[in-house]
């Protein structure tokens, strides 16, 4: 996982309330375990017609994913069902931040373990990035801050998702990364 300290990106923005995981990354997609390739299938049913073909009036059809990291979206963003899958396509579709006035809690918790930032903020500021469609903010979790301009609005993180995130672990890899201290203590406590 890439460590997440500041990012700057222009927006792309879904305003309907209650986007559930399903419609994120819709059921018949989820027979796989791995993550690459589920970008493609991400809001599938928004971006594709029945015969698969790229719908081009869905925005996330117009946009380059690699200028647009940052998804701006309704209120009870992620909502419905536990599927890891759902952060899986969002981050693989190239986001690395969800930007809402609220985030299902199952989705945050999964989205944070898998290198996706959710960043809760006011209705006011969420209507400035709605209204500012497209462009650039800026995501710095180290101060936990999101700037629009002149714009500064303050979030938070829970800790430890936070320090994963910062060095680019997951839970595994933290706990990885302690493995000689871990040792150390064993040897020093060895009955």
């Amino acid at each position: 996982m890439t460590p997440f300290k500041t990012l700057t990106s222009r927006t792309v923005v879904l305003p309907a309330a209650n986007i559930d995981t399903d419609q994120i990354i819709p059921a018949r997609f989820l027979t796989t375990t791995t993550k690459q390739g589920l970008g493609r299938e991400a809001f599938h049913d928004w971006r594709y017609d029945k015969d698969g073909a790229a719908k081009p009036d869905c925005i996330l059809n117009q946009i380059d994913p690699a200028e647009h990291r940052v998804l701006v979206a309704g209120r009870n963003f992620g909502c419905g069902s536990s599927r890891e899958h759902a952060p899986w396509a969002l981050t693989d579709y190239g986001f690395r931040a969800v930007v809402s006035t609220e985030i299902a809690d199952i989705f945050t918790s999964n989205a944070l373990k898998n290198g996706l930032l959710p960043v809760v903020v006011d209705e006011e500021t969420h209507a400035r990035l709605v209204e500012h469609a497209g462009e650039p903010v800026t995501i710095d979790l180290q101060a936990s801050e999101l700037r629009m301009g002149n714009h500064v609005v303050r979030f938070t993180v829970e800790p430890f998702s936070r320090e994963c995130l910062l060095d680019g672990v997951d839970a595994l890899g933290w706990l990885a990364g302690r493995i000689p201290a871990i040792e150390a203590y064993e040897r020093e406590h060895a009955a």
